[in-house]
């Protein structure tokens, strides 16, 4: 989205310039008139992608869920917007550092964030494991810091549980059976709530900090789904 309204940017401020040429260029009559009305647009315009770019950079993004890893709280084609400042400004070009963070992420947090193997695609999923915790997965069931986590968001749609073995395919190793593992300094555990079917922290480790863009915030899209995300 951020790609898009730069385009535009660009766009409007091209034909901003084609209005000041035309201008010059014609003194009188109807073209006169035509690139006055075009430069009051084009300088409404700009001030108006200007304003979205730094909302949509800085304070709200929308998001539209690609996937079933978040069902049943997230379904696919739910329109969401994101809160991009609750965790800090991220500064251009050192995605490492932050400004103004009001918070840090927590345990239950529902977050998008740029996949740590393809930054250019945004995933989300639920913050499970903070900085220094143990995280271990026993039977579907998930430890922290040796306590079993109540759950109630999670659903389970595969009734077969795998082991953690070199006899268990890639795609379901670590699935059911996990761990233990500390999360590291900086970083974070991430699932999905349909834990059957997430590609999560599980398969590609723990998320670094740098890669968070952003807490789910609400539902504006269908009708019949708008809400606060929890």
């Amino acid at each position: 989205m951020e790609i898009k309204l730069l385009y535009i940017t660009i766009a409007v401020i091209v034909l901003r310039y084609a209005a000041e040429w035309g201008l010059k260029r014609y003194k009188k009559g109807f073209w006169k008139n035509f690139f006055i009305e075009m430069k009051e647009w084009m300088n409404a315009g700009l001030w108006a992608v200007v304003i979205a770019l730094f909302v949509m950079s800085f304070i709200i993004q929308a998001f539209k869920i690609p996937s079933g890893s978040m069902e049943n709280t997230l379904l696919i084609g739910d329109h969401l917007f994101v809160n991009k400042f609750i965790y800090g400004i991220r500064v251009p070009f050192r995605k490492d550092k932050r400004l103004l963070v009001i918070k840090k992420p927590q345990r239950g947090d529902i977050i998008v964030f740029e996949y740590p193997k393809e930054p250019s695609k945004d995933y989300i999923k639920r913050c499970i494991g903070l900085p220094g915790d143990t995280i271990e997965i026993v039977d579907k069931q998930v430890y922290v810091n040796g306590r079993l986590q109540d759950e109630p968001y999670v659903v389970h749609k595969d009734p077969l549980t795998y082991p953690n073995s070199q006899y268990t395919s890639e795609s379901r190793k670590n699935r059911d059976n996990f761990g233990p593992i500390v999360v590291p300094e900086g970083e974070y555990f991430m699932m999905g709530d349909n834990r059957d079917y997430s590609s999560d922290s599980r398969f590609w480790g723990p998320l670094p900090e740098k890669y968070i863009k952003g807490e789910a915030l609400l539902i504006y899209w269908k009708p019949t789904r708008i809400g606060l995300i929890k």
